[in-house]
């Protein structure tokens, strides 16, 4: 479990940085926009490799990561239905279109969908602990956005009617792939038998 939540500590740790606008405009004027940038990857690559190691550990282990509840047969249909935004909005937010500038923050709902759907879809302590903390940094990082007019990677850039097509049509190619492969590739779960 310590493997797991120092991950966890590391990677939302350095992503609550931007938040803070006073450490995050020390930190580049220290170390510059690259520097920054890199300090930033760098860290977030570390965390999030501890998360899969401490999460897959804790999977595996048998112990130490109890069951709270049992999630009924049929929300998996809930949740494949869930996920289908999912990967528009996470295509959206590095595509100009008319939904990025609707949602104002695709890559923040994206995220609190999946988690969501994934804590509905899991009863396992370290799933509701993995799931629940990021729903919980992308609440938090959506009200503190509002406050620092933070528009995301793209900027001010406005939206089309094909940045919508690129978007639905990428989010829904990616959406099968996740299902009927990606999903038991990565994470080791086939989604369909």
């Amino acid at each position: 479990m310590s493997l797991f939540v120092l991950g966890l500590v590391v990677f939302f740790g350095i992503h609550f940085v931007p938040i803070a606008t006073t450490v995050r405009a020390g930190l580049v004027s220290a170390l510059g926009g690259v520097g920054y940038q890199a300090l930033f990857s760098i860290t977030s690559l570390i965390g999030f490799v501890l998360i899969v190691m401490g999460f897959g550990e804790l999977q595996t282990s048998g112990t130490g990561n109890p069951q709270i509840w049992l999630p009924p047969t049929w929300i998996k249909h809930v949740v494949f239905l869930l996920m289908i935004p999912v990967f528009v909005l996470l295509i959206s937010a590095y595509v100009p279109s008319n939904i990025r500038d609707r949602v104002g923050h695709p890559m923040l709902l994206a995220i609190k969908i999946w988690a969501l759907a994934h804590l509905l879809a899991n009863g396992d302590l370290a799933s509701m602990i993995l799931f629940g903390s990021f729903l919980a940094y992308a609440v938090i990082d959506r009200i503190s956005v509002k406050s620092r007019s933070s528009r995301g990677p793209l900027g001010e850039r406005k939206g089309s009617m094909i940045g919508d097509g690129i978007a639905v049509v990428g989010g829904l190619a990616v959406y099968m792939l996740f299902m009927f492969w990606a999903h038991e590739q990565l994470i080791g779960i086939a989604l369909v038998p």
